[in-house]
């Protein structure tokens, strides 16, 4: 098969070539081609990790457009960024013994005078490993605090499932880190 531009032959290594040229460069693996799995996550806290998710919802921000008209042009509208929201986490992980998320929860929930909520904001990291295990990609999130919490799912003798633990994590902002 002959390239209509260069009059090169198209080989299977030259088209795989090229494909990796046109990718963005991975830094644990800069031969990949495909996306990473997504089954594999760390959350990170206080310089420790603290759980292995086995489910997140997506990092989502949203920022909100202000029209507005033009003096100059009083048939058009112009557009401008406004007020960016970031969209709440949802993490979720099997149940263990582990009473971080329930400690972390209970600072917001606990209405006891003498708890402040001082420490009830944390910035987390969240990891995602590839199949190696090495940390593929790695984002910090921002003065996150916990708005939902749920200790356990609806029960069902009969099912064939794992009892999750989930919370849901209000922030304000998130950056890549790697």
């Amino acid at each position: 098969m002959e390239s209509e531009n260069s009059g090169e032959s198209l080989t299977t290594d030259n088209l795989e070539e090229t494909h990796q040229r046109n990718e963005s460069q991975d830094t644990v693996n800069p031969r990949r081609l495909d996306p990473y799995k997504n089954f594999k996550f760390r959350l990170q806290w206080e310089g420790r990790y603290v759980a292995g998710i086995s489910k997140m919802s997506g990092l989502k921000r949203t920022t909100q457009v202000v029209e507005h008209r033009e003096g100059r042009d009083p048939n058009s509208i112009g557009k401008s960024p406004g007020l960016t929201k970031y969209e709440p986490i949802i993490l979720e992980r099997g149940l263990t013994q582990d009473r971080e998320f329930e400690q972390w929860a209970n600072r917001v929930w606990n209405s006891d005078p003498t708890n402040s909520l001082k420490d009830f904001r944390k910035d987390i990291i969240l990891e995602l490993l590839n199949e190696a295990g090495q940390i593929a990609i790695k984002y910090k999130v921002y003065r996150c605090w916990v708005s939902e919490y749920q200790v356990l799912p609806d029960m069902d003798a009969n099912a064939n499932a794992v009892a999750i633990e989930s919370i849901k994590i209000e922030n304000e902002g998130w950056e890549r880190d790697k």
